[in-house]
């Protein structure tokens, strides 16, 4: 009986888990060159460019910004930068070649475009 009581419990547990192993699924982003920018205003310009922080997707886990190289890790739909001069700093996936720049753990202001052609 003991036996058959920790099957089902192992089954469970391996069915509950697959839902949230598949949320968080490894994976890469678009190479190019991601341009960042903070919203505009009605009066002028609808976005106003902040070059330190676009940064170029080299390979399928490198990058390189304006400050170094270095290398990032997509799991799900958040991009973390995991070494060089942005260890840390995470980026949300909003749409394919659309990446929004996390803030006190939400997605903040600055938006960073893949660049067309690229």
């Amino acid at each position: 009986m003991k036996r058959i009581a920790f099957s089902l419990l192992a089954a469970s547990a391996a069915v509950f888990a697959v839902p949230v192993m598949a949320q968080e699924q490894i994976g890469t982003i678009e190479r190019g060159t991601y341009s960042c920018e903070l919203p505009g205003d009605a009066a002028g310009a609808v976005g106003v460019a902040q070059p330190q922080e676009s940064f170029t997707i080299t390979s399928a886990s490198r990058y390189s910004s304006p400050q170094g190289e270095g290398t990032y890790l997509r799991r799900g739909d958040i991009v973390t930068m995991t070494s060089g001069p942005r260890n840390g700093t995470r980026y949300a996936i909003e749409g394919r070649g659309f990446l929004r720049k996390i803030e006190n753990g939400v997605p903040g202001r600055l938006r960073c475009v893949r660049r067309p052609g690229q």
